[in-house]
């Protein structure tokens, strides 16, 4: 007879605002593109998604953005907003975001750990039919200019920016 491992009391559950949020970040990481749709064409970009991750003193935000117009924010602490891709100008600012990020592969480092950043930081991951990629900065030097991923940075916010817009018109 099996059992199953006992919750620790710090654990998020499937239910709080922190287990959601840790389940859609794992569905992200562990998908495979070919199961939804994606896949690369003969000459076509190795990125098929692009998460930009937030520390702030509450949490995490996440960004994510895939090649089929999939556009969510996703906030530990609760919230977010998904359905970006059935508005036009999200999916816009989503492939920008997702053609930045193809440009800045260079500057990344292959692989994929699941660490949250900390307050201040900013990891941005590239998902590539090639395997993950990672980079991680200050959010000060990114939002400044002074990192070499500031661009992929920048188009990031443009996601966010429309998904704010989106959800300003809803209201």
């Amino acid at each position: 007879m099996f059992r199953r491992r006992a919750r620790r009391p710090s654990e998020p559950t499937p239910q709080t605002p922190a287990g959601v949020f840790e389940g859609l970040r794992s569905q992200i990481f562990n998908l495979d593109p070919s199961a939804v749709g994606m896949s690369r064409g003969p000459d076509g970009p190795a990125t098929w998604g692009a998460v930009m991750e937030m520390g702030n003193g509450d949490g995490v935000a996440s960004l994510v953005c895939l090649a089929d117009g999939t556009s969510s924010l996703y906030v530990s602490t609760g919230g977010g907003m998904i359905g970006g891709g059935a508005h036009e100008a999200v999916v816009h600012a989503n492939q920008v975001f997702l053609d930045m990020t193809q440009t800045h592969l260079a500057g990344m480092t292959q692989g994929l750990d699941h660490a949250l950043p900390a307050a201040g930081r900013v990891i941005i991951r590239a998902l590539t039919y090639d395997g993950p990629f990672t980079f991680e900065a200050a959010e000060d030097d990114l939002g400044y200019g002074r990192s070499p991923l500031s661009q992929v940075f920048y188009a990031a916010h443009g996601v966010l920016t429309e998904l704010r817009l989106v959800q300003e018109r809803l209201q």
